[in-house]
C-alpha cells in the first residue's frame, strides 16, 4: 500500500530542506564574507535566509550583499557560533526610520549644551589617576604581604 504525505498531517516542527537560500552577508575585515545574524522578537540570535531574491530585497534592500547556501550549510556555519535557530523568510518588524529634516546633520555636530565641548585632557587625568590608584594598591598589597 502506498502512503502519501498530506500537508495537514505534516509536522510543522519537522526540519525539511528549504532548498538553496539567499543568505545576507557582510564584508569581513580580511575581505571575505560573513553570514549576518539577526535577533528574533524575543532577542534570540538567528541565522536568516530567504527563499527568493525578491523577498531578501523587500526586507533588507537592494544594496544588501548575499550568497546562496543550502539550509544545512547555513545551519552548520551558525552552530559553532552558538546560533541554533535558522529563520527562513523573516519579515522586518521595525518601523521605517523617518527622514532627517534639513539641517539635522549640523545640529547633530553641535556639542551638548549641558556638558560643553569634550576636553581630552580630562580623559588623560582619569587615566593617570587610575594608574596611580593601581600602583598605590600594589604597594599596599606588597607591604601587607611582607609584614
Amino acid at each position: 500500500m502506498k502512503t502519501t504525505l498530506v500537508r495537514e498531517k505534516a509536522d510543522p516542527d519537522e526540519r525539511r530542506p528549504a532548498g538553496p537560500l539567499y543568505v545576507p552577508v557582510r564584508l569581513g575585515s580580511a575581505g571575505g564574507h560573513h553570514v549576518r545574524f539577526m535577533r528574533t522578537a524575543l532577542g534570540v540570535r538567528t541565522a536568516i535566509g530567504f527563499s527568493s531574491h525578491e523577498r531578501l530585497v523587500a526586507v533588507l534592500g537592494e544594496e544588501q550583499p548575499w550568497i546562496r547556501l543550502a539550509a544545512p550549510a547555513l545551519r552548520s556555519l551558525a552552530e559553532p557560533l552558538g546560533v541554533t535557530a535558522v529563520t527562513v523568510d523573516p519579515q522586518l518588524t521595525a518601523p521605517p526610520s523617518a527622514p532627517r529634516p534639513a539641517g539635522a546633520e549640523a545640529a547633530a555636530a553641535q556639542p551638548c549644551a549641558r556638558r560643553g565641548p569634550w576636553d581630552p585632557n580630562a580623559a588623560g587625568a582619569l587615566r593617570v589617576t587610575a594608574a596611580a590608584a593601581f600602583a598605590w594598591s600594589a604597594v599596599t598589597a606588597i607591604h601587607t604581604f611582607l609584614n
